[in-house]
């Protein structure tokens, strides 16, 4: 079976995370991903963990890609890389606005060669306006966007906003460049014509502040029950009692089903007022019990209920097994695991690639099929340094 996306050939000028993970789930669907390189390799190439001289990181980014190093400043790297545009559905990239109208190689030069591009920029703040230069990573984004001030609002213990180590607004960008390169391309089905995408990572993590947009414009003074963990008698569980049904099952499964009755719990406003005396009863049942049993006994009962675990547990679990949430991937360090996509289809395969190209090994492939360049031509543009394949 051939992916939804095949035919779709992108060219990836992306670095890091968001715009890497835009472009792997491109592939993940069945599109042929041209990355391009800067001298040196991109940065994800020495990212822990190393193994054997291999990023196990830059192959979770990159599954699945052709990868071109090409110096984009020399005038025959500049004329290559348009002449592949030509043949490119969808352009994506994530350098910092402006980086890519010096170089050349900006939607009006690509629409230049191909009007029907779908040409998808990714960056931290958006393409105009007066932030769009500012400097940003995903830990800036997430604190900027009220997202960590949010969060910290919910952690009575901490005073401070907490580490960030992981990038949320890196990977809810990705998600958001490729919905959208989705829909250009629907929408160039029907239209023919190309389109400039602009995604943000501020607004990306926008997206995930529901209530908080709200309540910000709306100031509510009604409690509101935050969910949180109670104590296992080894770990921690989550147990979410949302509806009255739901609670009335996991009063009964704790063998109290007095609480169903008792006027501080008999409603949802009378539990929110009352949360923090409730969650204290469900702790003193949940504390005595081993985390696997908490985690057994309620989802038996109907009540949403996980034990909290560590990311390496998730490999041996039945219900990823069978999801096969997980794909083998190898590089010349060896097989590792990453996530697939977390949808799939009947009747067309989506999932990650099992390569990952060395940096500039993918020169002579594409270069003679797309572009008509023989051996000789492949060789003389390394020998020029136009096109490179040694990581220094």
């Amino acid at each position: 079976m051939k992916g939804l996306l095949d035919g779709i050939r992108v060219l990836d000028f992306t670095t890091m995370m968001a715009g890497p993970y835009c472009t792997r789930q491109l592939a993940d669907m069945g599109a042929e991903v041209i990355k391009i390189e800067a001298p040196g390799g991109e940065q994800n190439r020495r990212a822990a963990p190393i193994r054997d001289g291999e990023s196990a990181v830059y192959g979770h980014l990159n599954c699945g890609k052709h990868s071109i190093a090409i110096d984009l400043k020399s005038p025959e790297g500049h004329r290559i890389v348009l002449d592949l545009a030509r043949h490119c559905d969808v352009v994506v990239e994530n350098a910092r606005p402006g980086v890519m109208t010096r170089l050349g190689l900006d939607y009006d030069a690509i629409r230049a060669v191909k009007p029907d591009t779908i040409y998808c920029s990714i960056s931290g703040f958006g393409q105009t306006g007066p932030s769009a230069q500012n400097p940003a990573y995903a830990p800036v984004v997430q604190a900027a966007s009220g997202y960590e001030m949010t969060n910290l609002e919910q952690q009575p213990e901490m005073t401070r906003p907490g580490f960030v180590g992981v990038f949320i607004a890196d990977v809810m960008a990705a998600v958001q460049a490729f919905g959208a390169i989705n829909a250009a391309l629907f929408a160039r089905e029907r239209s023919g014509a190309g389109r400039f995408v602009d995604v943000s990572l501020m607004e990306s993590m926008i997206w995930l502040l529901v209530y908080e947009v709200q309540t910000a414009q709306f100031p509510d003074q009604s409690p509101r029950a935050y969910y949180r963990p109670v104590r296992a008698s080894d770990g921690f569980v989550m147990v979410a009692p949302g509806g009255q049904l739901t609670f009335e099952n996991m009063a009964r499964a704790m063998g109290s089903p007095e609480w169903i009755d008792d006027p501080r719990f008999r409603t949802h406003p009378d539990r929110s007022r009352n949360y923090a005396e409730m969650m204290a009863l469900v702790e003193s049942w949940t504390s005595a019990r081993a985390a696997a049993e908490c985690e057994r006994v309620l989802m038996e009962n109907k009540v949403p209920c996980a034990r909290y675990r560590e990311v390496h547990e998730l490999f041996d679990d039945a219900q990823l097994t069978h999801r096969e949430a997980f794909a083998t991937v190898s590089d010349g360090a060896g097989s590792f695991l990453v996530p697939n996509p977390p949808f799939n289809f009947a009747d067309a395969p989506v999932g990650a690639q099992n390569w990952i190209a060395p940096y500039g090994s993918s020169a002579s492939t594409v270069l003679g099929e797309l572009l008509g360049f023989s051996e000789a031509d492949v060789a003389s543009l390394f020998a020029d340094g136009v096109l490179l394949r040694d990581i220094v």
